[in-house]
């Protein structure tokens, strides 16, 4: 095999990633970026329906691992449109990327709802669009549910888990965060918050506004400190 076979090879494997898992690796002179997309619902341990888009944490757990490990990888982008989802694989992922040396940087674009706020500000620089929403709100659940204090105490510690990850890795205090999740004005059938571009970076949820060359621009900043 000669090197153009091995090129070829290399460049099919980077099209099947693109199509399968919307990753992408991005090489220039200021270094080698690999691209992320978290968007639809976050799958957990149970498998969503096949029209629904779905991101799912076997994919994004150990492709995470192999990033941090990659001597060819200088820093990661990850791009947000998600609806939410199951929130322990949201704080898997999410506890990955906050704890990764290599230079990171959210951006959110359309949605980080629910369980995205986590994954949000789980990057070095959390960034996002003006136009993008995030939508705060208490712990929910499906199905049936057991009518016992021990189901409330889970939840509650379910729901103190994400307050604590979300305000370890931004600006928010806790006590704007959960006024925010408790909120009864915003929502017509729900409590919670919906938050847009701007006012996210205000209240310090999220570190900037910008776009995708924004983003980029601080990835490549960070890369160059490092």
């Amino acid at each position: 095999m000669n090197e153009f076979d091995n090129t070829e090879g290399q460049l099919e494997q980077q099209r099947q990633q693109m199509e399968d898992l919307g990753v992408t690796i991005t090489k220039s002179s200021r270094g080698t970026i690999q691209t992320i997309t978290i968007i639809g619902q976050i799958e957990g341990h149970q498998v969503l329906p096949p029209q629904s888009k779905t991101t799912k944490y076997e994919h994004i757990l150990p492709m995470l691992a192999d990033v941090e490990q990659n001597e060819e990888i200088d820093g990661v982008l990850i791009m947000l449109n998600t609806v939410g989802g199951d929130i322990e694989a949201g704080l898997a992922i999410s506890e990955l990327i906050s704890g990764m040396k290599k230079p990171t940087v959210s951006l959110v674009l359309g949605g980080g709802h629910s369980i995205g706020v986590p994954l949000a500000v789980s990057a070095k620089v959390s960034m996002i669009v003006p136009s993008a929403a995030m939508t705060i709100h208490p712990v929910r659940t499906t199905g049936m549910v057991i009518a016992a204090p021990q189901t409330y105490n889970y939840f509650n510690k379910l729901q103190e888990r994400i307050v604590d990850f979300v305000c370890r890795n931004s600006q928010l205090s806790k006590d704007r965060f959960m006024e925010l999740m408790l909120a009864k004005s915003d929502m017509a059938n729900d409590l919670g918050s919906v938050i847009y571009g701007e006012e996210a970076v205000s209240i310090g949820l999220i570190k900037k506004l910008g776009s995708l060359s924004d983003a980029m621009e601080c990835l490549y900043g960070m890369i160059g400190k490092k």
